[in-house]
């Protein structure tokens, strides 16, 4: 948890800055990917448990406090949009509050701990830690983790399995690739092997299991085998969910370096569209959903449970790499530019209309190089 979100209000702010788990300083052990900037060059060490409780108090203290102030306003503590407005215009509260308001708002009870590696910690203090929590706030459902492959694939079922009994639902796991090849070039730090052993450990415990796929990850040459070995893998642990996050490389990243040499060669977008049909083609015997929930895909309406829409999912795909080289930049543009979700919506005509004018003004505006502009869109998402 950040500090800055309790400066302006009423509750004590924890002693250290960092997430829920840990405090990070310069350099991250469990996240070493070149295409990932997020924990490049940080280090971190693991809260106490006394330390996490007093954060989840301080949460939970924070919930009271709205629940208090929506009575004053004659809402029996209910978190109304009339509430939710009050708390957002009233000095008094910060943005945690803010944050807290809309999660109560909502009233989902969902929980997510944002934190790249939860599992680190020793089984019974994150157990313990959760436990906590649904102690201390009412009205949580699914909790939600990030882990890795490399750290589940060492811990036990049984260690797994307390975890779960204390009320952690789901885990988000970046696979990103089933190809060892793959994974050495971005230094993933574990093996197609340790990928399979973790996933099947995390749904033998009773967990629900979501692995992230990225679509590009090994470039122009490594195309075909990340895309076969990815499924392969994918194949064998049967995941709940599996999650699309095509591959963007920012300059900010260690990868836009391997670019720039000619180590790595990144794919179009439509050659990304080729990869992920292969890939998709190549899913048998699992009853995973597919999601393409990012705006980093270019294709969003590649969704659906396997195996009933498996065809209906490489039809979309089929049906976009047919469209004229010219309908096929028009979508990209309006998808890049935040129009478009879908292929129908590029004939309705005040949106086809729309995108027209602006690809006629951006041709005059950049010289033609509209591909340029389409990538710099695509890589403000990320």
């Amino acid at each position: 948890m950040s500090d800055k979100r309790f400066e302006q209000g009423p509750i004590r702010p924890p002693s250290e800055a960092g997430s829920l788990l840990f405090r990070f300083t310069r350099n991250c052990p469990w996240n070493r990917c070149t295409f990932c900037p997020v924990y490049k060059g940080r280090r971190f060490s693991r809260r106490s448990l006394e330390e996490i409780k007093g954060d989840i108090d301080t949460a939970a203290e924070i919930c009271q406090e709205l629940r208090a102030f929506s009575a004053t306003l004659g809402y029996g503590g209910t978190i109304t949009r009339e509430v939710l407005e009050n708390v957002f215009t009233s000095a008094r509260f910060n943005d945690f509050h803010r944050q807290a308001a809309v999660w109560l708002y909502m009233g989902k009870g969902s929980v997510f701990i944002q934190d790249a590696n939860s599992f680190v910690l020793p089984a019974p203090v994150l157990a313990e830690a959760i436990r906590h929590l649904k102690r201390k706030i009412p009205g949580i459902g699914r909790i939600t983790s990030y882990a890795r492959s490399s750290t589940l694939a060492k811990m036990s079922v049984a260690e797994l399995g307390e975890i779960r009994e204390a009320g952690l639902d789901r885990i988000h796991i970046g696979m990103e690739s089933g190809s060892d090849r793959v994974l050495k070039l971005v230094q993933k730090g574990v093996s197609a092997k340790r990928q399979i052993e973790a996933g099947k450990k995390v749904i033998e415990a009773g967990m629900e299991l979501s692995e992230y796929i990225m679509p590009g990850l090994g470039g122009k040459e490594l195309s075909e085998e990340h895309a076969r070995e990815s499924a392969r893998v994918l194949n064998e642990i049967n995941p709940h969910f599996i999650r699309l996050r095509s591959l963007r490389i920012p300059s900010r990243v260690p990868l836009f370096q391997d670019k720039q040499t000619g180590r790595f060669t990144p794919l179009s977008d439509d050659e990304t569209v080729v990869e992920i049909r292969l890939f998709i083609s190549l899913l048998n015997g699992v009853s995973s959903r597919v999601a393409s929930d990012h705006i980093m895909n270019l294709l969003e309406e590649v969704s659906g449970a396997l195996p009933g829409d498996k065809e209906v999912m490489l039809a979309v795909i089929d049906r976009y790499l047919a469209l004229p080289p010219e309908e096929k930049l028009l979508f990209r543009l309006g998808r890049r530019g935040g129009a478009l979700r879908s292929l129908d919506e590029l004939n309705d005509p005040h949106i086809r209309q729309r995108l027209q004018l602006a690809m006629k003004d951006l041709a005059s505006e950049t010289g033609g190089d509209v591909e340029k502009l389409i990538t710099e869109l695509a890589d403000q998402y990320i």
